[in-house]
């Protein structure tokens, strides 16, 4: 048998130049990913540095409780305070006071003393330690210019099991990951661009069931099983079912709308802006003045403020939170059905 020649031997592919193979590694679609990956993590770094690194209280509603001449005094030297830290305001008296630090309508308030007699702070560190102790440094060193004594009574304390009563936001940060996290992963699994209403109102039906067990799991963690955090079981349920449903069905209707970019445009809303502005690691009065202006109109912000209101505030000034929530909830199933087939038609129509 004759011998083939090295000419008649197969051939492999030609290979071609460097630029070449990395065009055909590095995909435009992978290059955008990869460019908008780089652009969150930096947001990522800026908000939560730019919302925590310098925290200074501003416009915190403060109440006075004094005579009526000696509390108009008081009101003025502290409206007069360098920076504008507090926002006072002239209290009855200390009940009414007490009352309005459990309505949330203040987060403090001075009970000026007699002649002679030290003056009380009232403070509530289940609203946020780092609060009540920037309330109990201001007025300290206003005391002291004025020669007088100070005691503070912490009128509505944080859990012992509730470390710098962070436990609220970071139960509200857990739900919210899991409704954005399985919104997603429906949404991946099975391709953005077979979204049709049919399967938009399944992943719909199916965000409303996992809301219910994560809600469930949620308190029961903070609850039962570590008791982090007290108030009613029923009423924590009740939120995070609805935070978990709300955050998720903004996910889809985000797809819907923008496909897979959608997920990046909640992660941007709900991590990078949400969770800097929530009030966990400061209180909104501790907050930049963009941040304490978004944080109550984003998940992360209003959920926190209604877990708070739980546990510490016997479910007082929640109403608002509760509208939140339930504004993102409506507007993404009010948004993904229509876009679900809206897209579908596109899909249909397209050659």
């Amino acid at each position: 048998m004759a011998q083939s020649t090295g000419a008649d031997a197969p051939r492999g592919p030609s290979r071609g130049s460097f630029l070449d193979e990395v065009k055909d590694a590095v995909t435009p679609r992978a290059t955008l990913l990869v460019v908008g990956v780089v652009a969150l993590h930096l947001l990522f770094i800026a908000s939560y540095v730019g919302a925590l690194h310098d925290p200074r209280p501003k416009d915190v509603p403060f109440g006075v409780v004094a005579p009526q001449a000696v509390a108009r005094q008081t009101v003025a030297r502290l409206e007069k305070l360098p920076g504008g830290p507090l926002d006072p305001r002239a209290v009855a008296d200390a009940a009414a006071a007490r009352q309005q630090i459990l309505d949330r309508k203040i987060d403090g308030a001075l009970v000026v003393g007699p002649a002679g007699g030290p003056d009380t702070l009232l403070v509530a560190t289940g609203g946020g330690k780092v609060l009540a102790a920037t309330l109990v440094t201001l007025t300290t060193a206003l005391e002291k210019s004025q020669a007088r004594t100070l005691r503070t009574v912490d009128v509505i304390p944080a859990d012992a099991q509730d470390a710098n009563g962070l436990t609220s936001f970071y139960l509200t940060v857990g739900w919210c990951v899991g409704g954005y996290l399985c919104a997603s992963i429906m949404v991946i699994s099975s391709g953005a661009a077979r979204s049709t209403p049919r399967r938009a109102m399944i992943r719909l039906l199916a965000m409303a069931v996992v809301g219910i067990v994560g809600g469930l799991g949620g308190v029961l963690i903070v609850g039962p099983i570590l008791d982090a955090l007290p108030g009613s079981f029923a009423a924590y349920w009740g939120l995070g079912a609805l935070i978990v449903f709300a955050v998720g069905a903004a996910t889809l209707a985000f797809q819907s709308v923008f496909g897979l970019a959608g997920i990046g445009l909640v992660i941007l809303l709900v991590v990078i802006l949400g969770n800097p502005s929530a009030g966990g690691a400061l209180p909104p009065p501790l907050l930049p003045p963009f941040w304490k202006a978004i944080g109550p109109a984003l998940p992360p912000g209003a959920g926190t403020w209604a877990a708070r209101s739980i546990a510490y505030f016997e479910g007082n000034d929640m109403t608002a939170s509760l509208l939140v929530l339930s504004a993102w909830a409506v507007a993404g199933v009010v948004v993904t059905l229509p876009a679900s087939a809206l897209r579908t038609r596109r899909a249909q129509s397209a050659p």
